[in-house]
């Protein structure tokens, strides 16, 4: 009853409690509000490094960074207003950040290797790359992970520590890229008749490039073939489409010229014991 009455105390409800109550909803106020600036601000500092033609991956990587450290003046103006000591908070952040820092060492890592990609930019938002054991198009990088999307459109998040410090393969960096085939021919067939017939398929197709040249060469006088090898260049996004028609063109040109594509065999002798 006496704790009752002592907080009925008009007194008490007059110099401790409604004091209290109106800096707490204040420093409510300043971090809804704050927090709602550091939005718009992020969002102009994010049109301002898109105004200044900024990769996209860059925009999406500083952007987080600005929001984080707004919110965190946001955090600190409040628990200032309530009356904590943000020097003593700080130090004490510190102590704790450097426990946490040797128990999320992994995560700092992950955090580094993503500014090192920023910084370095091995691809970008868009690319088709293969990295970290995983092929697919960069959507985007955050600062702990990179997202790909694969080809069966699976959502793939990678650690950037692992892309970092592993084989990172851009797909997408230059405009052209060159078809490596390998076709066999058998030995009793013409060899003139078969690179002539290779050099007309790739002269007929209209997305084989002229610069650089396509070759067609004999590569290997293998066990049971004649190789030949086939490098024909094309733009980076007709890659896949010209190498399954060329290896559905040419199986059909050998057939009709009647050059055989030989394939492992064996042969095998009985003889009978008596």
């Amino acid at each position: 009853m006496d704790k009752i009455n002592a907080l009925a105390d008009p007194d008490l409800i007059q110099t401790l409690i409604i004091p209290w109550a109106i800096k707490i909803a204040v420093a409510l106020a300043i971090f809804i509000i704050g927090r709602w600036i550091a939005k718009w601000l992020t969002g102009v500092v994010r049109k301002l490094m898109a105004k200044s033609n900024m990769d996209d991956m860059l925009i999406q990587f500083l952007g987080n960074i600005v929001y984080t450290i707004l919110l965190l003046v946001v955090v600190m103006a409040a628990l200032d207003h309530i009356g904590i000591q943000t020097t003593s908070l700080l130090a004490v952040f510190g102590a704790a950040g450097l426990a946490i820092g040797l128990a999320l060492k992994d995560s700092l890592g992950n955090f580094s290797s993503g500014v090192m990609l920023i910084l370095f930019r091995p691809f970008r938002v868009g690319d088709f790359i293969e990295a970290g054991g995983e092929s697919g198009v960069v959507e985007a990088v955050s600062m702990f992970a990179t997202i790909l999307r694969t080809g069966d459109n699976r959502e793939v998040i990678i650690p950037n520590s692992q892309i970092y410090g592993g084989t990172i393969v851009n797909y997408s960096t230059n405009e052209t890229r060159r078809i490596d085939l390998v076709f066999g021919i058998g030995y009793d067939d013409d060899i003139a008749k078969a690179k002539q017939t290779l050099e007309g398929i790739m002269q007929q197709d209209e997305r084989i490039l002229a610069y650089p040249a396509p070759a067609v060469a004999v590569g290997e006088l293998a066990d049971s073939s004649i190789n030949f090898n086939v490098r024909p260049w094309v733009k980076s996004a007709d890659y896949w489409p010209v190498r399954a028609d060329m290896l559905e063109k040419v199986k059909l040109a050998f057939d009709a010229n009647g050059i055989s594509i030989p394939y492992p065999q064996q042969d095998v002798y009985m003889h009978n014991v008596a």
